[in-house]
């Protein structure tokens, strides 16, 4: 009787397992040709299908405090896999800073506390391009103080001189879609539209999930939201101003998942709710 009855339970597990498959084959081959039509082909992707840590082949972490004069300190123990996203979480925690130097103005080795963390995921000498189709589905927060990024940087050069696309970024009540290259007297040379949160319809607008996606090419780059142009810049605008004649943009990028906090422009902190999440559904990179 029991054998009767575990046969046809197993074939049915071994028929769903194959239907899963299938149209887990299906979505795969979708996301290949989904830009067909316009020539792209995929390069590069992470659908973070795999709970646990992130593809190691794919992205490495920034460590402790980075840049901008920002709150957290970056830490690989807060980006992981589940149910099919990359979360990255920013928590409220405290320890000691390993870094602190009593009596140094450098404000990284000041603080002598470690007060948030954060994860900032790297694709730097794993997975870099020049020019395609650069997308990412995710979901951010967007309460006080908080600074999500999606964005890359030249493998050439230091800031601003290698370049910088801000594909997704937010910070105070808005979305940003910016490019950078080297200005006068070495400050950067910022190309920056912004849309409020308030126009793109407010705390509704960012519960949901929302694409992002860059077009590079030698002749442009083009930013857009939902697939709704909100930034383009010529590349021969994009010349660093130094003497070198340099375009950190005819060079390959490597990409950047980060949430921040604070410093120079994500704001107070407030009664912003900890553990904080970005959500990331998938990031693919589509080339010609």
């Amino acid at each position: 009787m029991r054998l009767n009855i575990h046969v046809p339970i197993t074939l049915l597990g071994f028929m769903i397992l194959l239907s899963s498959c299938a149209v887990q084959k299906d979505r795969k081959a979708a996301v290949k040709d989904i830009y067909k039509a316009e020539g792209y082909h995929l390069a590069w992707a992470d659908e973070f299908d795999q709970d646990g840590r992130p593809d190691p082949a794919s992205w490495k972490y920034e460590q402790g405090f980075v840049r901008n004069n920002e709150l957290q300190w970056y830490q690989l123990e807060n980006a992981f896999c589940a149910d099919g996203l990359l979360i990255i979480e920013a928590r409220k925690e405290e320890k000691p800073n390993p870094g602190y130097l009593a009596g140094s103005r450098d404000w990284r080795k000041k603080r002598k506390n470690i007060d948030y963390t954060s994860a900032c995921l790297i694709t730097e000498g794993l997975q870099s391009f020049q020019y395609g189709r650069f997308e990412m589905r995710g979901r951010i927060n967007v309460s006080s103080g908080l600074w999500p990024a999606f964005w890359t940087l030249g493998v050439k050069g230091g800031w601003p001189a290698n370049g910088e696309i801000d594909i997704m970024e937010y910070y105070e009540n808005k979305v940003l879609a910016n490019i950078a290259s080297m200005g006068p007297a070495g400050k950067p040379k910022w190309f920056s539209n912004t849309q409020s949160i308030t126009s793109l319809g407010g705390p509704q607008w960012a519960d949901q999930f929302h694409v992002w996606r860059m077009d590079w090419d030698a002749e442009s780059i083009s930013l857009f939201i939902d697939h709704i142009l909100i930034n383009k810049v010529a590349l021969d605008k994009l010349q660093n101003e130094d003497g070198s004649k340099i375009n950190p943009f005819q060079q390959k990028h490597y990409i950047l998942l980060d949430l921040a906090m604070g410093g120079m422009n994500g704001g107070e902190l407030g009664d912003t709710k900890f553990p904080n999440r970005m959500e990331v559904d998938y990031v693919r990179v589509y080339q010609k």
